[in-house]
């Protein structure tokens, strides 16, 4: 009599079943959400007032803060590489809305969205360039705050190039310097 043989087919079968089991035995969740913590304003023994949220220290900086606000306060020197550099940035980011002369006439606005104020109102001609950089970092009305999108340099850059269509806007010809020079 010969002894019954499983075929090797089911052999293979059932070791790929069993190394699937204990492949699937051994995952485990490694995400944090079942870690130990503190509850949300909860209380620990840890800290002699009980309280789990640590009031940061007086002074503490979250880091990359400074950077970000020293950038934001001083602004570079304005000059032909900062001016070409605002009017790229310009023509990329701002022009959707504001238009290629900063009136307002962008191409969303003719699809029907809400026409942004014109940079040539006299309230925005008065306005500081740290004004036009604050508005880019932070937002106003339907903009939306361009501080992640934006370097700093480039929105006081983008701040120099709308003074440059603002100042061009009312500008007489005469007054333009070494005009006459460079006419036929």
């Amino acid at each position: 009599m010969s002894a019954r043989r499983t075929p090797t087919g089911a052999r293979a079968g059932w070791a790929w079943c069993a190394l699937l089991a204990l492949g699937l035995s051994a995952c485990d969740d490694l995400s944090m959400r079942l870690q130990k913590r503190y509850e949300v304003y909860g209380r620990a023994a840890l800290f002699p007032d009980g309280a789990e949220a640590r009031t940061p220290p007086d002074g503490a900086v979250a880091v990359g803060a400074l950077a970000r606000e020293a950038a934001l306060r001083e602004a570079p020197p304005v000059d032909a590489a900062l001016m070409r550099r605002g009017r790229q940035r310009y023509e990329a980011i701002c022009t959707p809305c504001h238009g290629y002369s900063g009136h307002g006439d962008g191409m969303i606005v003719r699809r029907g969205f809400p026409a942004p104020p014109s940079f040539h109102e006299e309230r925005l001609r008065a306005a500081p360039a740290g004004y036009v950089v604050s508005v880019i970092t932070r937002g106003y009305g339907a903009m939306y705050p361009y501080a992640a999108r934006v370097e700093p340099r480039d929105r006081w850059a983008i701040a120099a190039y709308i003074r440059a269509l603002q100042l061009a806007q009312g500008a007489r010809l005469a007054e333009i310097p070494g005009l006459a020079e460079r006419l036929p």
